[in-house]
């Protein structure tokens, strides 16, 4: 799909934790069928970016508004078109590699059969593992079982992902890679993080870059947000 009707936007939005100032004036128009990088060195604000678009928090200025409607007013309607993988993988430990992605789905509002859940973990390498008690994994294998969502998430017309390739091998990054090409170019929106230079060839994408914060207090540090 090529509709580049705004979806996602962000208008004079301003961070602040604490007696740091993140970022502020950062806007853009997000349209649908994009991919956006979340760039800038550690602790520029990229996570918190991340989590004020998701509204896990509130910008101290400024609105997020999808389909032209403020995130805060959208509330569930919002996050049924959205899927959410953190820095944390937010699985449990005492539960089954199945269970966890069964139940992460159904908290979603999205509940899937145990023949699509054992699909997607055979997309990401865990063929064998669907009885494993998640405590029982390594931290790559952890991280799969996070992302596993993805690969059931088609009907989402967002995904915002902190960091999606790390802990994982080569041939996992290129396959999640793919899932995104095709995600993306079939008309949704991936907003991601990541220090890894990973192609992800898509019809329309655009970075914005996180280079600081002001100090309000003590020592001044002059940064900005480039889009």
């Amino acid at each position: 799909m090529t509709d580049q009707t705004t979806q996602l936007q962000l208008k004079d939005i301003r961070c602040q934790r604490g007696d740091r100032l993140l970022f502020k004036n950062l806007n853009f128009s997000c349209p649908k069928a994009t991919l956006v990088r979340i760039g800038g060195p550690n602790g520029t604000g990229k996570t918190s970016l991340l989590r004020l678009i998701v509204g896990l928090m509130q910008p101290t200025q400024g609105q997020i508004l999808w389909g032209g409607e403020p995130i805060t007013k959208l509330k569930e309607d919002f996050w049924k078109d959205l899927v959410y993988i953190g820095h944390l993988n937010g699985v449990k430990d005492e539960l089954t590699v199945l269970e966890n992605l069964l139940i992460n789905c159904e908290i979603g509002e999205h509940v899937i059969t145990e023949e699509e859940a054992i699909s997607a973990l055979e997309r990401v390498g865990l063929v064998g593992f669907e009885n494993y008690l998640v405590r029982q994994l390594s931290q790559g294998q952890k991280r799969r079982v996070a992302l596993a969502r993805l690969y059931v998430a088609s009907y989402a017309k967002l995904w915002v992902l902190d960091e999606p390739f790390v802990a994982l091998d080569v041939k996992a990054v290129a396959e999640l890679a793919n899932q995104i090409v095709q995600y993306v170019n079939a008309g949704g929106i991936v907003i991601y993080t990541t220090h890894q230079e990973v192609p992800i060839a898509v019809n329309h994408s655009m970075q914005i870059d996180l280079s600081g914060g002001v100090w309000l207090r003590g020592k001044n540090l002059e940064r900005s947000a480039r889009c």
